[in-house]
């Protein structure tokens, strides 16, 4: 399996790093013919700004719109999962080209600015019951998204508590006092989004359930994936350390 990343700015070689560690290729991806060549896409985190402005020039919007629509899996990661989405709220003046697809309203940039950033182990049966491992996963938030509405058809995979005064969109001032809890993590069909950066950590396992997911929708069953050079898709693997680790 030979999984193509975006690669016009932000986390993708951390991704194609996670990748290698479980034996599969990953491709980087900067021009629209270079879909072509690739089944799977990994959209990564980065300014999702400067992403889009990337992505206008090199002329890819149409290519990875149409790259969703014939039910290609696509996962998006912060920024990538801001890409997929059908709406997002918080964005700056002038807005900015999404791919869409992923049927949910997004706040960017909901839990704040770079300082902001932290740290939270979230709550994941779905991830668990499917690749093993612990019942929680150590989410890596980098002046992260949140989802705030989703469309019937999404699964929830983890959502995280806010407490009042993380709520960053004034339409919520009258949820103030209460905690709420925003999604982090979702699955539509073909498409997968998380708000954190599961390629900055150990835990290889949000990779295996893109990976096994991508087998399963190309008609192949989940555990036909084919590893290059000796890998494995399993959760007790111990990565080689080379890309920073958040543990």
């Amino acid at each position: 399996m030979t999984v193509g990343v975006l690669a016009l700015q932000g986390s993708f070689n951390e991704h194609i790093a996670a990748l290698r560690r479980l034996g599969v290729k990953g491709v980087e991806i900067r021009k629209p013919e270079q879909l072509q060549g690739v089944s799977s896409l990994i959209i990564p985190g980065g300014e999702s700004t400067t992403m889009a402005k990337l992505a206008d020039f090199h002329n890819l919007f149409p290519a990875l719109r149409e790259f969703v629509k014939m039910g290609n899996p696509v996962w998006g990661t912060c920024a990538g999962l801001i890409f997929l989405a059908d709406k997002v709220t918080g964005q700056k003046a002038g807005g900015q080209d999404l791919i869409g697809g992923l049927h949910c309203t997004v706040h960017r940039n909901f839990f704040g600015s770079q300082i902001q950033s932290f740290e939270a182990d979230l709550s994941v049966p779905e991830l668990a019951s499917k690749e093993g491992g612990p019942d929680t996963f150590r989410g890596v938030f980098i002046r992260a998204p949140a989802v705030l509405e989703v469309g019937p058809e999404v699964e929830v995979l983890a959502d995280y508590p806010v407490p009042s005064d993380k709520l960053m969109d004034e339409a919520q001032e009258e949820n103030k006092g209460s905690e709420k809890k925003v999604i982090v993590a979702l699955r539509q069909g073909n498409l997968l989004g998380t708000a954190f950066h599961p390629e900055l950590t150990a835990d290889s396992r949000w990779h295996t359930y893109f990976l096994k997911m991508a087998s399963e929708i190309e008609g192949g069953a989940s555990n036909s994936i084919v590893a290059v050079e000796g890998g494995d898709l399993t959760f007790d693997q111990q990565p080689m350390n080379d890309l920073p680790i958040f543990q």
